[in-house]
């Protein structure tokens, strides 16, 4: 009798295709999988960045505040999720993209109130800000990056043509998450009492 978990390897991959959702082979450099792929990179650096905020030793006013912001960043990595399945479904596949999780708008406002509630007590911009500060601000930072290069992935699999309603509620969630990051990189170092570094127009 066999015993334990199931293997993860399954050996269909060994060729440099992959199935979507629906049965449809396709090749793992196909702009679909660049696309959900980078969803995925952005999840697991989410990760690194609660793992960080949560081991931080934080002063003791922000500690409510860091448990509300990383409780945020698990809500966006269960909206990537939801979008990576959108993603890796076949998309004429009606029947099974109905049964799919879907975003919510409500998720998007979620997110700019979020914003606000960081916003408030942040100093004007005045110059570019450069990515670094504390360890988490720096992860914040990197997220951004990767977010937008999940943004320009999965806008190209429009191809000019018009984006399906899924699609566009995907690229509206990416595109508020981008911002959020961006927020959150800057409330972070604040909270921390750690100036960010900005740049200052020369080399």
């Amino acid at each position: 009798m066999t015993t334990g978990s199931p293997k993860v390897y399954t050996r269909t991959g060994d060729k440099g295709t992959t199935s979507l959702f629906g049965g449809t082979r396709v090749g793992k450099n196909d702009p679909r999988l660049e696309a959900y792929g980078t969803l995925d990179e952005l999840n697991s650096v989410l990760g690194v960045l609660i793992a960080t905020a949560e081991a931080h030793r934080w002063p003791t006013h922000a500690s409510m505040e860091i448990n509300r912001v990383c409780d945020e960043l698990r809500n966006l990595q269960a909206q990537l999720f939801v979008m990576g399945g959108q993603l890796a479904t076949e998309a004429e596949n009606t029947s099974l993209r109905a049964k799919l999780p879907k975003l919510k708008s409500d998720d998007v406002t979620a997110m700019e109130q979020w914003m606000d509630r960081m916003s408030t007590d942040l100093e004007p911009l005045k110059n570019f800000v450069l990515p670094g500060g504390t360890p988490a601000a720096a992860q914040a930072h990197m997220a951004r990056t990767i977010a937008r290069r999940a943004e320009r992935a999965i806008v190209a699999l429009s191809s000019g043509q018009p984006s399906p309603d899924w699609l566009e509620e995907i690229v509206r969630h990416i595109n508020r998450m981008n911002d959020y990051f961006f927020v959150l990189a800057r409330h972070l170092n604040r909270m921390a009492g750690v100036t960010e570094p900005v740049w200052n127009g020369k080399t």
